[in-house]
């Protein structure tokens, strides 16, 4: 069977998916619930003395940490840098980690140094293939892309592997935007043409004669990101702004004065082109021959997006006829291009640069503080929202769901060890939120299937891999959510596995399925209940359970052969049905007991059975 989900709107977080992400740049291929960026990027791009000032803060509180590490042995994790990285970033990521700084590797070299590291930090032109991944023969826990697209990392063998992938979508928005409207006010008025005449020493002032953009239709193809900061600024040079994103928000289009049209409507409209979409699958050659002969004649194109999403043969083509009347590249097919051969690069109504729509100082340097927060949280095990092949959840969403974190992997964890060796088929998840249906439960699930997932296989699991794990063992997963009660994001949630059989019948739930319950009270995890008893266990450490009628002696009885068995108890809660009537006692304990000790408990007058298990995992 396949892994399912009862609620259609959960997303399968696997190496085959779209993935339910955000791309950085745009949100073509996803939804694009991001606010609006404007006041931050400024910011960062304005005060570059005050990101350093911080950066020295940030220093000085992080100095006497220690991070907790990938490595063996407690020594700080080993990160490669492959391609050229801002160097306060790397100042900072020494602090954390032994840096290995190689630039200009071979894929073989690539390959015969990755097994020593715990981390690689990329730019665009190191290929993070699968023949990488196998190579790190599973060390390799982090990689993170200096930038925002992730076209050259294989995520689908990283999420095989269980390595997180984290990118750096929001340095360098501004950086690319304003290149982008640079190519179309360049590109409008022959500057670079004109230049090169002017350098070569002749004064030629009809030959360069442009376009004004006033007034002219600007189409935005991807408004994400960087997108809608282009239509920003279009909109203040005077454009009117269109955009195609079948995922953007009208709202936010509105809000910005941009109309969000059809595909056709804006090929048959537009009179400048900026493209902003990722390269995937349904972007490769977007604009192809059949865009090119929809477009309206005499248009301009400025991609600074991926070089694949334009079929460049189709726009020499529309080039020669005259469909498009320029274009102003950053990105090509294949970077750098054959320039000997290439049939862009050389033609006067075309303005190339070098893929450096992030290459601004402050763009840099905010890239090199994001990536390497990024890395260095992950590598700490901590939770990152520029996770791409993990779940990935807005900040806001992510800081509430914290508590709940530990509470998910602990009710995993302890459903699982009740579970008999014929194993579980089936994973049931009730999630009970003031929110309803409105709850973002990825975060949660992943955590919940890292606890089931974490003692049943040889397969290192995390949050990267759990759902595809899951799928390939044929898990079949059911997730509800209720409308609960109260002023937290979660009021409470439930783990059940369908099992033929259970290690504690005392588990079992009128349904037959092992299950447990579990709250948060005061920011701590509890399990409130065991199948049909309810208890209050923090979630840690082990448990000694025993069901029993409820009579006098047993306690006492207990308590003396663990003592005799020298088992600490470190606390003790009963749950019963009622008066006399059936109870599960649960001790927590500081080791296991004998085997003799647990076969001389179940010999206790009215104790029916007795297990030990882990709650939270040690």
């Amino acid at each position: 069977s396949s892994l399912t989900f009862a609620r259609p709107s959960c997303q399968l977080l696997c190496a085959t998916s779209c993935f339910s992400l955000r791309s950085a740049d745009s949100s073509l291929c996803s939804r694009d619930t991001q606010p609006n960026m404007q006041t931050q990027m400024q910011g960062r791009a304005a005060n570059v003395a005050g990101r350093r000032q911080q950066v020295r803060a940030t220093r000085a509180s992080r100095a006497n940490l220690s991070v907790r590490a990938v490595a063996s042995g407690g020594a700080k994790p080993t990160v490669l840098v492959s391609e050229k990285l801002g160097e306060a970033g790397i100042d900072i990521l020494k602090e954390f980690a032994t840096v290995d700084c190689s630039y200009n590797l071979t894929p073989e070299q690539l390959c015969a140094k990755i097994s020593l590291c715990d981390a690689l930090i990329v730019r665009s032109a190191t290929k993070v293939t699968r023949a990488v991944f196998e190579a790190s023969k599973g060390r390799l826990k982090v990689v993170g892309r200096a930038g925002v697209g992730i076209d050259n990392v294989d995520l689908a063998a990283a999420t095989e592997y269980g390595c997180l992938v984290v990118n750096a979508p929001t340095a360098n928005t501004i950086a690319a935007a304003e290149h982008g409207i640079a190519l179309m006010l360049a590109m409008a008025r022959n500057v670079a043409q004109a230049d090169a005449s002017m350098k070569k020493g002749v004064w030629d002032r009809n030959t360069f004669v442009g376009t004004s953009i006033t007034g002219k239709t600007l189409a935005i193809i991807g408004f994400g990101k960087v997108g809608s900061e282009v239509a920003r600024r279009a909109k203040g040079l005077g454009m009117e702004v269109i955009a195609y994103d079948p995922y953007a928000s009208a709202e936010k289009a509105a809000a910005l004065g941009v109309q969000l049209v059809s595909m056709d409507e804006a090929l048959a409209t537009g009179d400048f082109f900026s493209l902003h979409m990722p390269l995937l699958a349904s972007t490769k050659n977007l604009f192809n021959e059949a865009a090119f002969n929809k477009i309206k004649r005499g248009a301009r194109i400025i991609n600074v997006a991926r070089g694949g999403v334009i079929d460049e043969d189709a726009l020499v083509k529309a080039l020669d006829a005259g469909q498009v009347a320029q274009a102003a590249l950053d990105v090509f097919a294949e970077e750098p291009p054959k320039f000997a051969t290439s049939k862009l690069v050389g033609r006067s109504d075309v303005i190339v640069t070098p893929h450096m729509g992030a290459s601004t100082a402050e763009a840099q340097e905010g890239v090199a503080f994001e990536i390497v927060e990024a890395v260095v949280d992950a590598l700490q095990g901590k939770l990152s929202q520029n996770a791409v092949n993990a779940p990935m959840v807005p900040a806001e969403i992510l800081k509430e769901l914290q508590p709940f974190i530990a509470l998910a992997q602990g009710l995993g964890r302890a459903a699982v060890s009740l579970v008999a060796d014929s194993g579980f088929s089936e994973l049931g998840i009730t999630y009970s939120s003031p929110r309803g249906d409105d709850l973002d439960t990825r975060l949660l699930r992943a955590n919940v299937l890292k606890g089931v997932l974490d003692g049943t296989t040889a397969s290192t699991v995390n949050l990267v891999n759990a759902d595809l794990l899951a799928k390939n063992r044929g898990l079949k997963i059911t997730e509800v959510t209720i409308r609960g009660e109260g002023s937290e994001v979660l009021t409470s949630m439930s783990v059940a596995l369908g099992s033929k059989s259970a290690k504690f019948s005392g588990a079992v739930d009128k349904t037959g399925r092992v299950y447990v319950e579990g709250q948060v009270r005061n920011g701590q995890p509890f399990i409130t209940k065991i199948g049909s008893f309810d208890v209050e266990l923090a979630v840690t450490g082990s448990v000694l359970l025993t069901r029993q009628l409820d009579q006098p002696g047993i306690v006492s009885a207990v308590s003396t052969l663990l003592a005799e068995d020298n088992v600490n108890i470190s606390f003790m809660t009963v749950g019963r049905t009622g008066k006399n009537k059936e109870a599960i006692m649960a001790i927590g304990i500081d080791s296991e007991p004998s085997a003799a000790t647990m076969a001389k408990m179940i010999n206790v007058k009215g104790i029916q059975e007795a297990v030990v298990f882990a709650e939270g995992g040690k």
